[in-house]
């Protein structure tokens, strides 16, 4: 039981490392790409984004294929999807084609996390599972890092286009592995069950709308919404695509350097993402505290950084970034297990993919805007000006206040 739980948690964690890839590899290719489709910043934006759209209207629908259908056949059948996808955006030869690729790219890798969970519910004790889902953050950070200092040097090496081929002929070879080698229970492999006492197994009947309308109705459900549209804002809107621009433009840095600093978000994911989810199983034994704690410090870093305008040195900066991964990052699987804690076992899947809905929604909405915002200001020289990010950053540090607002209004929710 205890070897094959961690062979099927590699292999999906390989796949959540292939989703964290391609949310966030626009940022370091960014000009790439609008050297590549000739386009302005808010298209920029509009293409990132084209990853999102379908990756959160189908939250809600995975949810609930992964608790009637099974995550396995779902995750299988949309990953496939995701691979061919992303070796059409590498092939495009066309903005509108490339936006298309990158949709089916979202498409596909929407099923991915909240698959995966529901898999670890049947193979995990639910005392487990903020390490657990600590541990795919980690592996998701590597993802992330992925897509900053190595992207960086094999694009200019090779060019974006080779990369984005090559990772997804990659991911097909790991759809592979997860059709061979996962089963959605214990029980699929011939081992015991784990499940306890009152929780339930797949159920291929449910009402649905009865099940959203519990969901919806819960006012703790809609602070970690809310945080979560925020956080979603700040994680892809900034660092997911503009945040490289901004160090470029700001700072003066390479590409090379401006991967480097990114990457902090990435070792933060690594690093602290299993830490937390120790802090909060075994050390405090609380999932809001962590969730309120971490939003007032990153509060505290977009403070930092406006007052601190155009003025850090560049180990400052990687310590800013490392803080701010912390923050925004590493904390984002936490506020997924206090949703899974919030409601009953039967419905974990519908509701973990209607909450995972929200971060994608902010993605949507800041990832175009602020490429408006830069748009506005106007381009000399292939830079944006100083004022124009320094508005970016205002806009954050009001969102960021909006987020500890929402998050302490959630119940704790680690007893039950």
């Amino acid at each position: 039981m205890t070897r094959h739980r961690w062979y099927l948690f590699v292999i999906l964690a390989l796949q959540y490392l292939i989703v964290y890839f391609h949310r966030v590899s626009p940022a370091v290719v960014a000009q790439d790409l609008v050297n590549s489709f000739n386009i302005s910043a808010t298209a920029l934006g509009v293409l990132a984004s084209a990853y999102f759209y379908p990756y959160g209207l189908m939250q809600v629908p995975v949810g609930i294929l992964s608790d009637s259908w099974g995550p396995k056949k779902t995750i299988v059948l949309f990953s496939l999807v995701a691979s061919i996808g992303a070796i059409g955006f590498g092939l495009a030869p066309y903005f509108g084609i490339a936006a298309v690729a990158r949709a089916f790219v979202g498409f596909g890798l929407s099923a991915v996390f909240v698959s995966t969970m529901r898999i670890f519910a049947y193979w995990f004790h639910g005392a487990q599972m903020a390490r657990v889902s600590g541990a795919l953050m980690a592996v998701g950070g590597i993802g992330w890092y992925s897509a900053t200092t190595p992207l960086a040097v094999l694009s200019e090496a090779f060019g974006w286009r080779s990369a984005t081929v090559i990772v997804g002929i990659l991911s097909l070879a790991v759809v592979f592995f997860i059709w061979r080698f996962v089963e959605d229970t214990p029980e699929k492999k011939g081992l015991p069950s784990i499940i306890e006492e009152g929780e339930a197994v797949f159920q291929a009947r449910r009402n649905v709308f009865n099940d959203l309308r519990v969901i919806l109705r819960n006012r703790s459900f809609w602070s970690i919404a809310i945080w979560f549209i925020m956080r979603g804002g700040a994680l892809f809107g900034f660092f997911g695509l503009w945040a490289g621009p901004f160090l470029t433009d700001v700072y003066g840095l390479s590409k090379s350097t401006a991967g480097n600093i990114l990457s902090m978000i990435a070792f933060a994911m690594i690093f602290v993402s299993p830490i937390i989810g120790h802090l909060s199983d075994k050390t405090l034994k609380s999932r809001k505290k962590i969730l309120v704690w971490s939003s007032a410090l990153n509060v505290l870093c977009f403070a930092f950084a406006l007052y601190f305008f155009d003025r850090l040195g560049i180990a400052a900066l990687y310590v800013l970034f490392f803080f701010m991964g912390v923050t925004i990052s590493s904390v984002g699987v936490l506020a997924i297990v206090t949703i899974k804690e919030l409601f009953p076992a039967e419905i974990a899947g519908t509701s973990m993919g209607t909450v995972n809905l929200f971060p994608f929604i902010g993605a949507i909405i800041f990832q175009p805007l602020m490429g408006f915002v830069l748009d506005r200001a106007g381009n000399a020289s292939g830079s944006y000006p100083l004022f124009a990010y320094r508005q970016m950053l205002w806009i954050y540090f009001v969102i960021s206040i909006v987020a500890l607002v929402s998050v302490m209004q959630c119940e704790e929710t680690f007893k039950k």
